[in-house]
């Protein structure tokens, strides 16, 4: 801001807000618009882009909720333009008939949810045959951590400038956001101190690993599962069918169903000696399906390898083992699991996920993968920007998915790749086969497996 002229960037997101909003109107001419526009830049923003689609043939009105901080030069444009700025008993009327509502109301500052009378509006857009577009992220979330504390509001689409906000990313939050547009406004980003960072296909490209013609199925890596039990046989089954297709060279199976696995892949490398006899690994992936077999989980924990801690044995592991752990660990609980092992609600965790995954991440020294609509992985210290994946579907949301993901981390982390990387990639590959297999309907956990390959070669394929 100081390197431009007075209001370069500003003019820079309302031209980038005004043709978000022409091309979700589709015809501008005639259309009527309702700008709800605060005291900050936000509001600003509203005001500039609003003028725009007046001086296009749109009828534009904008309720001033702080009228006497609104921005002056942005409200002196919208003035000029022709727009009309409407009485606040007139307010919820408008928006009830409007075509487009622009949510101009809190910026990136904005803490807790909204106040009464804006809380109001808010209700009134939903509840309106209107499409919603907010200016840089919805009113009511919190930028920084993605939690919604009151009411806030739902955009379809949200068009943010220079770069995404945690907000846009991280549920409960992002659910509120709609599509999301980035608009560049010219903002010389840093290189490094993100908060947050999503890998997409490039970077899945990099670190996936691929075999050197020298390659055997040994040096590209051997994958331990220790999963499933005479109740739960179907766990041991799905963990290794995303074992096998992970990126590692064979897996080793150890446990009760190694009926169950060999029948279904017979390559799998089946043992019941347990799994300090079972052979040579370079990472283990163990608790699916557990159930009560404290006494395995010990033993992977004890292991001088990668290990990836999932499902019943997240509640097995003994947290100061896990702590004294030398080789990488990677837990991978869903909220509910993560809220039993933080000793809080499951409410709290899904209200706040950048907060539980990161808390998890500290209390047990390990790289956390947090389950859920968008999947966060955070390691220990704070170092590194926390991931957070969104290629998943609500079709995911099926029995055994969590193995599935399980197996393909598991032997991505026997092929080389880091926990946090691991997390990531897997997390990344699981989402994008769930939403191959799916395709709008209903899916299952072994459809999932299946579409891990495709899903690895759409990666390769950019």
């Amino acid at each position: 801001m100081e390197r431009l002229p007075d209001g370069a960037l500003m003019q820079r997101a309302a031209a980038g807000l005004a043709a978000a909003c022409a091309e979700l109107l589709d015809r501008v001419y005639g259309s009527r618009v309702v700008l709800l526009v605060g005291s900050g830049d936000n509001g600003g923003d509203a005001l500039y882009a609003g003028a725009r689609l007046a001086r296009r043939g749109a009828g534009v009105a904008a309720v001033l909720l702080s009228p006497g901080r609104a921005h002056a030069a942005g409200l002196a444009a919208f003035r000029r333009a022709g727009g009309a700025v409407l009485e606040r008993d007139r307010a919820e009327d408008a928006v009830a008939h409007a075509d487009l509502v622009v949510d101009g109301i809190v910026g990136i500052g904005g803490k807790g949810g909204l106040r009464p009378e804006a809380a109001a509006l808010a209700r009134a857009a939903a509840a309106s045959r209107a499409a919603v577009v907010a200016v840089d992220l919805p009113s009511g979330v919190e930028a920084d951590t993605g939690e919604v504390r009151g009411e806030a509001v739902r955009a379809d689409l949200t068009v943010t400038f220079g770069t995404h906000k945690p907000g846009l990313l991280i549920d409960p939050a992002r659910a509120y956001a709609g599509s999301v547009r980035l608009v560049d406004i010219g903002l010389d980003l840093p290189a490094d101190g993100a908060e947050l960072e999503a890998l997409q296909h490039a970077d899945v490209a990099r670190l996936l690993p691929v075999p050197a013609a020298e390659s055997d199925k040994y040096r590209r890596g051997v994958v331990g599962v220790a999963a499933g039990s005479d109740r739960y046989p179907g766990a041991a089954v799905l963990a290794v069918a995303g074992a096998l297709r992970g990126g590692a060279g064979a897996v080793r199976y150890v446990g009760a169903a190694g009926d169950a696995v060999i029948a279904r892949y017979p390559e799998t490398l089946v043992s019941d000696t347990g799994p300090a006899k079972a052979g040579r690994v370079q990472a283990w992936a163990v608790g699916p399906g557990a159930g009560e077999d404290a006494a395995t989980v010990a033993e992977v924990v004890a292991a001088e390898v990668p290990v990836l801690i999932d499902a019943d044995g997240l509640r097995l592991a003994d947290r100061a083992a896990v702590r004294a752990r030398t080789a990488p660990t990677l837990l991978t609980p869903h909220a509910g699991e993560a809220a039993a092992l933080l000793g809080v609600s499951r409410a709290e965790v899904e209200a706040g996920r950048l907060t539980a995954v990161r808390e998890l991440a500290e209390a047990y020294g390990a790289t956390v993968l947090l389950k859920g609509s968008t999947t966060l992985v955070a390691d220990p210290g704070g170092g590194a920007p926390v991931r957070v994946n969104a290629t998943g579907t609500p079709w995911l949301a099926t029995a055994g998915s969590g193995d599935v993901l399980s197996g393909v981390a598991g032997s991505l982390l026997a092929a080389g790749l880091s926990a946090r990387d691991a997390g990531s990639v897997g997390a990344y590959l699981h989402g994008l086969a769930g939403r191959l297999a799916a395709r709008g309907a209903p899916v299952r956990a072994h459809q999932v497996a299946e579409a891990v390959g495709q899903a690895w070669r759409d990666v390769v394929r950019g």
